[in-house]
């Protein structure tokens, strides 16, 4: 049976005294047994935040990185500055990469290919847009964005990926897709990376739904068999909130 995740993406909020805080907090939750917790904090709050969790069961994640090893690329971190922080988790392709920062299939690519040599586990996002959805051409868009996220990459480091359903419309917006569509999305995701490698890599990958998740909707999202856990933004900000969504029923 696939354990659920939990992944809280802080994105750009919080300074450092407001993460160690709050990072305090989830280090005390009692999480249920088959559930994984993790938080992404802004790359300056992940060393004090690790120092808050390390004795926890709650992992370290971040939101982005830089593909190279080292080098003149100003303002970008790379995978081994991230190891030296503790962070075990890597966020790539998140929708706001994609739209704001321009990252393309290519590069989202290459980034999960060197998080996963690195032995990090990478949640690679997918999802359409409003359009794309209105046109029905979200499958065409998820399938395309997820099988050039993973040109190359071998069956065996699929063990160490997280694939996260995001439909972009859906972020921060306050409208979720029903449990129903989220299910039959995550379900053509399982599918395909059926096609693309294996039944059994399918059937053992962790598929997370991101998406305005909340303590209000996260029980009947989590109820559908093909979603494993959410990629929580906004209702992740607050301890009482996340709690009850780690905890979920």
């Amino acid at each position: 049976m696939r354990p659920y995740m939990l992944a809280g993406n802080w994105k750009m909020n919080m300074n450092v005294t407001e993460a160690c805080a709050l990072s305090r907090a989830l280090a005390a939750v009692k999480i249920p047994e088959g559930r994984q917790v993790m938080i992404a904090p802004s790359f300056v709050c992940l060393n004090p935040v690790f120092s808050e969790i390390k004795n926890s069961a709650v992992k370290l994640g971040c939101q982005n990185f830089y593909h190279e090893e080292k080098g003149a690329f100003t303002g970008e971190i790379s995978s081994d500055m991230l190891k030296s922080t503790g962070v075990s988790h890597i966020i790539i392709g998140h929708s706001e990469r994609r739209a704001i920062f321009g990252e393309t299939n290519e590069l989202i690519n290459k980034k999960v290919k060197k998080a996963l040599e690195k032995g990090f586990t990478a949640v690679l996002c997918c999802g359409e847009t409003l359009q794309e959805r209105e046109k029905n051409i979200q499958n065409n868009i998820v399938e395309q964005q997820i099988s050039e996220g993973l040109v190359q990459i071998p069956e065996n480091m699929l063990e160490r990926l997280i694939i996260a359903y995001e439909p972009v419309w859906a972020i921060g917006t306050g409208k979720t897709a029903s449990p129903g569509d989220a299910e039959a999305m995550h379900l053509f995701i399982r599918s395909l990376i059926e096609k693309l490698y294996s039944k059994k890599t399918a059937a053992e990958l962790q598929i997370l739904y991101g998406g305005s998740v909340t303590e209000k909707n996260v029980d009947e999202l989590m109820a559908m068999p093909d979603i494993d856990g959410g990629l929580v933004g906004g209702a992740s900000l607050k301890a009482d909130i996340f709690t009850r969504i780690i905890q979920f029923k």
